[in-house]
């Protein structure tokens, strides 16, 4: 792994929280983007090399939303950046954890995606990245 890469808070609504971001940031979100296969919508603000992604449902059933509903607002995952995402998917289920998913999937900012299980990472969802070429 390279870095951490962002790391994603849940929000109720964006419209709220960008400009919360903005103030204790002191800098301008630079990116918003729906992903539809998440069912979410994103801001994303940079921090010297590491990003901010704010995350807000688009499905009351979402993913996000029951996160939202359960356990509030707050840090939802840290995201890593890796070289190449089979590789580090494969050397981490030989280590024995758990993959939310088996293929990588498009995410946003560009990236293929993997989660792995909360359950095996001492209750913090991991989520690798790799830049699309």
């Amino acid at each position: 792994m390279l870095k951490v890469e962002h790391i994603g808070i849940a929000v109720k609504a964006l419209e709220t929280s960008v400009p919360l971001f903005e103030k204790l940031l002191n800098t301008a979100c630079y990116k918003t983007e729906t992903v539809a296969s998440e069912q979410v919508k994103t801001a994303f603000f940079r921090q010297g090399e590491t990003k901010i992604e704010l995350l807000e449902s688009m499905d009351e059933q979402g993913v996000i939303a029951r996160f939202v509903e359960k356990k509030g607002e707050g840090v939802h995952h840290i995201a890593f950046e890796v070289t190449d995402i089979l590789a580090e998917m494969k050397r981490l289920q030989q280590e024995g954890f758990v993959l939310l998913n088996t293929t990588p999937k498009n995410g946003a900012d560009n990236k293929l995606v993997c989660f792995l299980h909360p359950k095996h990472t001492n209750g913090v969802l991991i989520e690798l990245c790799q830049e699309i070429k």
